[in-house]
């Protein structure tokens, strides 16, 4: 049985317009996209000037396939995880890498070190451009690589920019922390405090919660909405190189690329 009713796609014999519901559904799309935050569906029904059924209907559907998110407490709707995926496609369509990759290379240069830019998947984060520096320790990540967000400097950045119902939304519970050396944040307690300490400090860290004595930092890129849609990152071995100078780097590229972004 059809969860849209007949009102919502239009009626030849009615003397309605036809409004498909392909139609009405990527309007509440693109309009949760603008959103800052979650809102209620009447809000929803309101600003698009849609029935309140329709768009009870839709979003139901758009949240069975992971699109939309319902946060019952908040009794408001957001963006879900697969909308994520179809953000990190396009990004994987060259956009971004196209943008990114002589940036990440001339950061690469000017370090001296392994340079990144990535994107969020879901709960991953998925590398579009990877500049290796040369005799520097081999890293797992690579073009097409995905890691866990949450223990990675690149996703912590752009996890502390997202809205805090997307956070609470990719990490409901325990369940949700997959482990690689034993460290970084196992619930979603301990990831709110790592990224209340990356908004503090401006830039994303890690140290051997990825791979066993290597570090990263990162820093987010966004675009004009605000919206995390990347991150740079630089991972290198041992102590003796100061964090705060390569964070500084990582920042500066990540605004050069953001500026380009926006364009």
């Amino acid at each position: 049985m059809s969860v849209i009713p007949d009102k919502a796609v239009g009626s030849a014999h009615s003397g309605e317009p036809q409004v498909p519901a392909a139609d009405q559904t990527l309007r509440i799309l693109r309009y949760l996209a603008g959103r800052p935050a979650p809102v209620a569906a009447s809000a929803i029904a309101r600003e698009l000037a849609l029935p309140r059924s329709t768009v009870y209907h839709l979003l139901t559907t758009l949240a069975a396939h992971g699109f939309v998110m319902h946060l019952r407490e908040d009794r408001r709707w957001g963006l879900g995880t697969s909308a994520f995926e179809l953000a990190g496609g396009y990004s994987r369509q060259q956009p971004l890498a196209r943008l990114g990759r002589p940036l990440i290379a001339a950061l690469s240069d000017r370090l001296g070190e392994s340079a990144h830019l990535a994107v969020m998947s879901g709960g991953d984060v998925l590398y579009i451009v990877e500049e290796r520096a040369p005799r520097r320790p081999a890293l797992v990540t690579d073009v097409g690589v995905r890691l866990p967000a949450h223990l990675t400097a690149s996703g912590r950045a752009m996890l502390a920019s997202l809205p805090r119902e997307q956070v609470r939304a990719l990490y409901p519970s325990a369940s949700a922390f997959p482990d690689r050396t034993g460290l970084g944040p196992r619930t979603p307690s301990a990831l709110r405090e790592v990224l209340r300490e990356v908004r503090a400090r401006g830039y994303a860290t890690e140290d051997s919660e990825v791979a066993d004595g290597l570090r990263s930092v990162g820093a987010a890129v966004r675009d004009h909405t605000g919206w995390p849609v990347a991150a740079v990152a630089v991972t290198w071995a041992g102590s003796e190189l100061n964090e705060q100078v390569l964070a500084d780097a990582v920042r500066e590229t990540a605004a050069v690329l953001e500026s380009r972004v926006a364009r």
